[in-house]
């Protein structure tokens, strides 16, 4: 089945309290397209983005490496990739932008090549919410399921196109507070179910928020999933982490092209996993050599981590005094 991605490729200056990396590889099509290649062909997946004449050549190699179709990369003669610089605290959950440098970026018009305009799904990474509606337009057969991300600055700067990108999707992956600000609620379930009301009225309404540390809620028609986050001892980035669940998600539907509840449940574990990973180093280090096995043994961890056995029906009220057996 055939994947496309469309989003950001960027180079990324990131410091630590324990460590810094100047000009890695980053970028939010970077993160779901080698995160969802451990589901999919490389040869199924293909980019739409833009980068400058200084885009790493790791980079190239990688893409090349992992067999992805890159037509749909412009690059800009004598430009500069998009560039994000930013420093994390010691909780690894606040962090301090300290250059953002649009660079090609910011005249970024998504040119979908006629040999990826008809994917099975369409990711829609993190981009102007006008832009997603432009590679929607752009595609010649509709896609089983499109999925889009968004953050605050078009919350609340854009409002009115993401809307109308949201009634045209299948499914959106946000966070908490990106959830909290979109529907005006405190609840996330509130807003779970809200967010399903606004996006295409299809078969599928699939909305999950992420809420980092916390795991994730899945809401899937009426069903509502709860996914535990991975408990890592170390974190030395985060940086990307959203973009690799969504690519670990995305990558698992790929790979056995069904959209059931069952399946979604499994993909939202695995990109957990995926974004498990990336944490575990710096930029996409820990999401470029993994193996399958390393994958479900984490996959297995969670499961084991997360589920609990029903005790029997009880038709007295408990002894307080004799603890829970």
């Amino acid at each position: 089945m055939s994947l496309l991605i469309v989003g950001s490729l960027a180079v990324d200056t990131i410091e630590t309290p324990f460590d810094k990396r100047e000009r890695a590889l980053g970028g939010s099509a970077t993160y779901i397209s080698l995160a969802a290649n451990y589901f999919s062909h490389g040869s199924e997946i293909g980019i739409v983005g833009v980068v400058g004449e200084d885009f790493p050549n790791h980079a190239w190699n990688l893409f090349q490496k992992r067999g992805f179709d890159t037509s749909g990369v412009e690059i800009v003669k004598g430009g500069k990739t998009f560039f994000w610089a930013g420093r994390y605290h010691y909780d690894m959950n606040t962090r301090d932008t300290l250059a953002t440098e649009l660079n090609v970026f910011a005249d970024f018009k998504p040119k979908v090549p006629a040999s990826v305009a008809s994917p099975d799904y369409l990711v829609l990474g993190n981009i102007a919410p006008s832009l997603q509606l432009d590679v929607i337009s752009q595609m010649k057969a509709k896609p089983k399921l499109i999925i889009c991300d968004t953050m605050n600055f078009w919350i609340t700067g854009a409002k009115d196109d993401l809307m109308k990108t949201l009634s045209k999707v299948n499914a959106l992956v946000i966070n908490d507070g990106e959830a909290r600000l979109l529907v005006d609620n405190p609840s996330l379930v509130v807003c779970g179910h809200r967010l399903q009301e606004m996006l295409a009225p299809d078969s599928h309404r699939i909305v999950v928020i992420k809420k980092g540390e916390h795991g994730a809620l899945l809401f899937y028609n009426k069903y509502i999933f709860s996914a535990p986050a991975y408990p890592l001892e170390e974190i030395f980035d985060p940086t990307g982490a959203g973009d690799s669940f969504m690519g670990g998600l995305i990558g698992y539907l790929t790979r056995w092209d069904t959209i059931q509840y069952a399946t979604v449940k499994r993909a939202v574990v695995y990109g957990t996993v995926l974004a498990s990973f990336c944490c575990s180093k710096f930029s996409t280090e820990g999401i470029e050599d993994l193996s399958m096995d390393q994958i479900y043994r984490r996959f297995r961890e969670l499961q084991s981590i997360s589920s609990f056995e029903d005790e029997p029906y009880r038709t007295k009220p408990m002894d307080e005094s004799a603890g829970l057996m």
